[in-house]
């Protein structure tokens, strides 16, 4: 604990944001980091607690005491050692993760929580900066085999610790570049993709081979998910060619809205409208591209990629944003003493928000209207829990203008073909079935197919995908070799 009455002198110190006028100019990142001597202040809140409920509260159980203090020494390098000895991609989860280990401080108990998130983003900026983060190729190899299927969080993450560990990997990604939904699905004013440019050619100078645009499986037929695979292999072929296979892709399937209407143009899940814009971020020439210009944007769906797409369609030049959520609004501030440590219930207001945007709360689409095809509003109805359930309220019913129309209310399964393909079983929502027991932990029904990440658990957080990426190559690790030396 670098000083012990630190909580006690100093607040918390909040990361800043560059103005919404000169952000809303471009996509690239607008946060304005913590210096030096505001991350050493900042980490000198830390309580250094003999129970440190942050640990458990995140969800990779970053050692977060310990490089708090030291950042708070201004020992930077070993702060980096420590932090990467849990998380592979601290550029990512310091950027996009919610933090759920600031809600779990225990000085959150009764002030505000040690900003966790802003030094840990601090910490791996400064050793990219100071050129501390190198390759970490394996002393010994193994001679296996191994294919990773889904270039996301999960699948990078075990991919590079499986190539430490002296195995042969290749990671496999359906679309044109690496990096799953952290590529086409976050905006890239929230994480600019040459953090994980950065990290893909760490983990090939590491030895892994990465092959972008290979389909493994098959799409549906008018699916609407992202595709950009030139190439397609059979789950046969990657069973017979390797010793195991990973399966970390996705769950892309998008929660649909089918009231009556849905069918007009101008309606499309946010799946289709934002990957769309970081590929014309990046360079690539794209005809047809969904455009908010000039536009009266509805945004149906209240969470982080509802936050996303309000944030894009500013940049285009909407006339008006419009966020719908179906729950009711949440109180502005939580009740700690009965939630802590626990993730809490309470209005979260993003950046994108604070750009311009109308959030309406208890609100449902009964039905969408258009003319000559296409989309020009929505007929809404408040909603109240009655019984536990959501009953609309007589009389607050409303029509609201639209000319574009985002889907934005979660996913809910994989889509490609892959699971079928290799007869994995699924759970009752359609994801592969696999245990997270210490024995046989990540693996299918099927021999030598093992599946994590959102494949296996379902929409959720990237931490949670690195956590289970790091996790599953530990259990593919022991189940070639017999034991395995990887952390779990």
């Amino acid at each position: 604990m670098g000083k012990v009455t630190g909580f006690m002198e100093y607040e918390r110190l909040e990361e800043g944001y560059k103005p919404v006028p000169e952000r809303l100019k471009h996509y690239k990142e607008f946060v304005v980091g913590l210096d030096e001597g505001q991350s050493r202040q900042q980490a000198a809140r830390c309580m250094d607690c003999g129970t440190p409920f942050c640990n458990n509260g995140c969800p990779v159980n970053n050692i977060i005491p310990d490089f708090n203090d030291l950042v708070y020494q201004g020992d930077w390098q070993n702060a980096i050692t420590v932090l990467h000895s849990t998380n592979n991609f601290p550029e990512f989860t310091g950027r996009i993760c919610p933090a759920p280990c600031e809600a779990a401080c225990t000085l959150n108990v009764n002030d505000d929580a040690v900003g966790i998130k802003s030094i840990e983003h601090a910490i791996i900026d400064r050793a990219w900066a100071e050129g501390w983060v190198k390759p970490q190729p394996p002393r010994h190899k193994t001679g296996k085999k191994v294919a990773v299927v889904g270039s996301g969080p999960a699948g990078m993450a075990a991919a590079q610790q499986l190539a430490r560990a002296g195995h042969d990997v290749t990671l496999f990604e359906k679309n044109d570049r690496v990096g799953g939904l952290l590529r086409y699905g976050i905006p890239d004013f929230k994480m600019e993709k040459s953090h994980i440019d950065r990290r893909a050619a760490q983990m090939e100078a590491e030895g892994v081979v990465i092959r972008t645009g290979v389909l493994v499986g098959t799409m549906p037929k008018g699916s609407k998910v992202t595709n950009w695979a030139k190439e397609t292999v059979t789950p046969e072929d990657l069973q017979k060619d390797f010793d195991a296979v990973l399966l970390t892709g996705g769950a892309e399937q998008s929660r649909d809205l089918p009231v009556p209407g849905r069918d007009l143009d101008g309606i499309h899940f946010a799946m289709e409208f934002l990957p769309q814009q970081n590929k014309i971020n990046a360079g690539d020439k794209l005809k047809g591209q969904i455009r908010a210009d000039g536009k009266h944007v509805i945004v149906i769906g209240g969470g982080d990629t509802g936050s996303d797409c309000v944030g894009t369609s500013n940049r285009h030049g909407a006339v008006s944003v419009t966020q719908f959520e179906v729950m009711p609004q949440p109180p502005e501030q939580e009740n700690k003493p009965l939630v802590w440590p626990y993730w809490p219930l309470k209005l979260r207001t993003s950046s994108s928000h604070e750009e311009g945007c109308v959030r309406e709360f208890a609100i449902s689409t009964k039905e969408f209207t258009g003319e000559k095809g296409k989309v020009t509003g929505l007929k809404t109805v408040h909603v109240e829990f009655k019984d536990g359930k959501l009953v609309e309220i007589p009389g607050t019913e409303k029509t609201y203008q639209a000319d574009l129309v985002l889907l934005a209310m979660g996913f809910v399964n994989p889509v490609a073909t892959v699971l079928e393909g290799f007869g994995v079983e699924k759970d009752a929502r359609g994801n592969a079935k696999a245990s997270t027991d210490f024995t046989g932990g990540y693996a299918t029904n099927v021999p030598k197919v093992f599946a994590a990440g959102d494949m296996r658990r379902g929409q959720s957080l990237v931490v949670w995908a690195i956590r289970e990426g790091r996790q599953a190559a530990r259990a593919v690790d022991e189940f070639l070799m017999g034991y395995s030396d990887l952390p779990r």
